[in-house]
């Protein structure tokens, strides 16, 4: 774990790296009638630590007491505050090399020598910076200061620290959309651009890398770039364009209505790359929609339609011949939901919505309004955004939060529109993106007291 700075330092560039200003879309990209342009582009390069002010960079306690039968240690902080840590939690996180392997971050403490019931036998503060505990078989615990801080269990510090490891904030956004723009080549090459296109990608859930190779094989690169690609069905990475015989409604010239890619898996893939190697002159723009902005519209407009959609699991399937042959069905709901009923995945594709429908029959009818209500919400002119790629760009989006389309086009004798795709996993990309944090934050000069 990183200490107590470096937590307060990473917060501060999450912020300034996701709400850097976002660059103008080049004359002629995005000419699509309704189409929002953006009109701000990023102008400055993040610098980590540079002007962030720590806090709690030197976290000193002032006393240490056991209380409630010494089931709870409560430390007092040298500015006023004070924190409560069960002694259970203490003594399963006890660092010391018999119950923690550091060479892999990974506790050695076996959960069935653990007592749920155990209480302190003595609380020692052996300086302002460390806690020592003895507990009733004689084994000695020691603590950080800093370490105890920043897992103190008031809610607003448990809030710092989701808001560390998992970037929770999304900016909402409609047809006003801002793209946000990045050189591919820098997302590649330099740290900084990667770690500020990840961030963004998280927070505003799409990003248009710019300027890459208009030949296969560049996603690849960006897989390595995070880590590695999702390997599905239709191979580590696929061709979109005009098939015959296709195996996809995307390997056709029609429209394809708003949806996310692969609800028939168990486990859909997290994000999305596209990459355009050549467009038809006319037609084919890409159109996405913010899906968690949609689900909250209808849950305040029509909170019936999203109880319906997030707790009734449709089937999906799709059977077929590609990378290999399959035949995959699965459950989901079109809305998933946390523990507070907030959306956290779509998971919408008519095109692979099965004909099998697993409900009671008086069920169907109010699924269908509920569907069509977020279906007319997805396609309204106020929420949609319309752009289109040209060959070299390669666009980043949440597949678990976006929902895309495209308008047809006229197949010729020829390809005549050609993008490959490829996925990857959320865990893989969140996985790179704090890595890249610590990265920048172990090369960059701290300021000083």
């Amino acid at each position: 774990m990183w200490t107590a700075v470096a937590s307060v330092l990473l917060r501060a560039e999450v912020r300034r790296a996701c709400t850097c200003s976002l660059r103008r879309v080049p004359k002629g990209r995005s000419a699509v009638p309704g189409a929002a342009l953006p009109q701000r582009g990023w102008q400055r390069t993040a610098r980590v630590g540079r002007t962030a002010q720590p806090l709690n960079m030197k976290a000193k306690i002032q006393k240490v007491e056991a209380l409630e039968e010494n089931r709870f240690v409560c430390v007092h902080w040298e500015d006023g505050s004070e924190s409560r840590f069960p002694c259970v939690w203490l003594r399963d996180n006890c660092q010391c090399p018999d119950c923690f392997l550091h060479s892999a971050k990974a506790r050695k403490l076996v959960f069935a020598d653990l007592d749920v019931n155990i209480v302190v036998k003595d609380v020692t503060l052996t300086d302002t910076k460390k806690v020592s505990l003895t507990w009733p078989d004689g084994h000695t615990s020691k603590y950080e200061a800093e370490w105890l801080k920043k897992r103190c269990f008031s809610e607003e510090a448990r809030a710092e620290m989701r808001k560390e490891l998992f970037l929770p904030e999304c900016e909402y956004w409609g047809s006003d959309l801002q793209l946000p723009e990045l050189p591919f080549e820098e997302a590649l090459c330099n740290d900084e651009s990667a770690y500020k296109w990840l961030c963004t990608l998280k927070k505003v859930g799409i990003v248009l890398l710019t300027g890459a190779p208009t030949r296969q094989g560049e996603l690849v690169k960006l897989g390595q770039r995070i880590g590695f690609l999702r390997l599905t069905f239709y191979g580590p990475t696929w061709q979109v364009q005009d098939k015959t015989d296709a195996n996809n409604v995307a390997y056709t010239s029609g429209k394809l209505s708003f949806h996310t890619d692969y609800p028939v898996l168990q486990h859909p893939p997290g994000v999305q790359f596209l990459h355009c190697i050549k467009q038809t002159a006319a037609g084919g723009e890409s159109e996405v929609v913010d899906g968690f902005h949609v689900a909250n519209k209808l849950k305040k407009q029509n909170p019936q339609a999203f109880r319906i959609l997030s707790s009734t699991a449709i089937d999906y399937t799709d059977v077929g011949v590609d990378y290999c042959d399959f035949a995959m069905q699965c459950k989901q709901r079109i809305i998933d939901t946390d523990g507070s009923g907030r959306a956290v995945r779509i998971n919408y594709n008519n095109a692979t919505r099965d004909t099998v429908f697993d409900v009671p029959a008086e069920n169907v009818q109010p699924f269908y309004a509920a569907l069509k209500e977020f279906d007319d919400l997805l396609n309204s002119t106020e929420h949609k955004f319309t752009y289109k790629m040209k060959p070299g760009d390669i666009i980043t989006f949440d597949n678990w939060r976006l929902l895309h389309g495209r308008r047809s086009y006229q197949s010729g004798a020829t390809v005549t529109r050609h993008l490959e795709g490829a996925y990857a996993d959320w865990d893989v990309v969140m996985s790179r993106l704090r890595l890249l944090r610590k990265k920048l934050l172990d090369t960059t000069e701290l300021p000083s007291d």
